[in-house]
């Protein structure tokens, strides 16, 4: 059979174009095919003392890369004046919070209750749950809440390295996602989003299905679990993100306090040992490209007993991080630790 030459550049042009698909955002902002890199990031900082201290040691002593404030939260002051102060190079974002979850420990908007009437409950403080600021809230008051704690961080002399969403909220609605996308290429502060392969936040987000199927006696390993909701336009909101100016994730993992030993009260070390061997997993697990695993870790006090029963997560969580087999791990696979802001450098001398 005889070729032609435009048969052969057709070939080729569709093998480039398959390549150019599989790529990777990691690849894309030049780190090598293949690479794992990974931002460890500490949610929640500014929400209590603890979390300060928790998230200071997670950087400071352990392989956290990053971390992200509460500016509605009593504590947020305290912890970018130790930015300012003791470490002016610390990766740190806005957690965009919408949502005020604790029972009796509350924070209300900073745009003024006023100001988001569909924000607030009948207190003057934001919901309670996620699923409440779907049903109440306008796009246009998200907006107006998100740009007020942006503002705040700014007032407050902090630049953010880029913002993301305290419990989802702002993935969990549309039109938050578009206002949350808009605000972030306005201010040119990257915007937290997965649109990559998803291979561990397919995971993450399928984990209540598993553990439902398991408790009725149906769950078989193997099982192929639809793609969450989530996921199925990842790829598209992803390549908007990025034509915008913007870095994106090839993936997030976000269940680290779901962690804990089958073994009955187990100690903070044990829990922490676990966590750490949990994280080199998943690590060994992941695909290559750019992924960030959320952790939530605090330093408890007794005070936090007060706000929240998940302090023995959040402390593993904190020790996990310190963990030097997971330190060693990450040195001797050649794991790429990264930040935002390193993220946000490589996207800007991309074309």
């Amino acid at each position: 059979m005889k070729i032609n030459k435009l048969t052969l550049l057709l070939a080729a042009s569709l093998l480039a174009i398959g390549a150019h698909a599989q790529e990777t955002y990691a690849e894309k902002l030049g780190w090598p095919k293949g690479a794992k890199v990974v931002i460890f990031h500490v949610d929640d900082p500014g929400m209590s003392y603890s979390s300060n201290q928790g998230t200071i040691k997670s950087v400071e002593q352990g392989v956290a890369t990053s971390c992200s404030i509460m500016f509605p939260c009593a504590w947020s002051a305290s912890f970018v004046n130790y930015i300012k102060k003791s470490n002016p190079n610390l990766d740190a974002g806005v957690h965009l919070t919408l949502t005020s979850e604790w029972r009796d420990y509350r924070w209300t908007p900073l745009a003024g209750f006023q100001n988001v009437p569909s924000l607030v409950d009948n207190e003057g403080n934001l919901w309670h749950e996620v699923a409440q600021v779907v049903k109440n809230g306008t796009a246009d008051d998200v907006e107006k809440e998100i740009r007020a704690q942006v503002e705040r961080a700014l007032r407050m002399g902090l630049k953010p390295t880029h913002l993301d969403s305290h419990m989802g909220t702002l993935f969990a609605h549309q039109p938050f996602l578009e206002r949350y996308i808009k605000v972030g290429a306005e201010y040119q502060i990257p915007v937290m989003f997965p649109g990559g392969n998803n291979k561990l936040l397919k995971e993450c987000l399928n984990l209540p299905v598993v553990k439902k199927l398991k408790a009725e006696g149906k769950w078989q390993e193997g099982m192929k679990l639809p793609d969450p909701e989530l996921t199925k336009s990842s790829t598209a909101v992803g390549q908007k993100i990025w034509q915008l100016g913007l870095p994106v994730l090839d993936d997030l993992h976000t269940v680290s306090g779901d962690w804990k030993p089958s073994t009955p009260n187990p100690s903070p070390e044990e829990w922490g040992k676990y966590k750490a061997q949990q994280f080199i997993e998943t690590l060994n697990a992941m695909q290559p490209g750019l992924a960030m695993f959320i952790v939530h870790s605090s330093d408890i006090t007794d005070a936090f007993k007060h706000i929240s029963a998940s302090g023995g997560s959040r402390y593993a969580d904190m020790l996990s991080m310190m963990s030097p087999e997971l330190k060693a791990y990450i040195q001797s696979k050649g794991i790429i630790l990264t930040t935002w802001r390193e993220v946000m450098e490589r996207r800007k001398k991309v074309k």
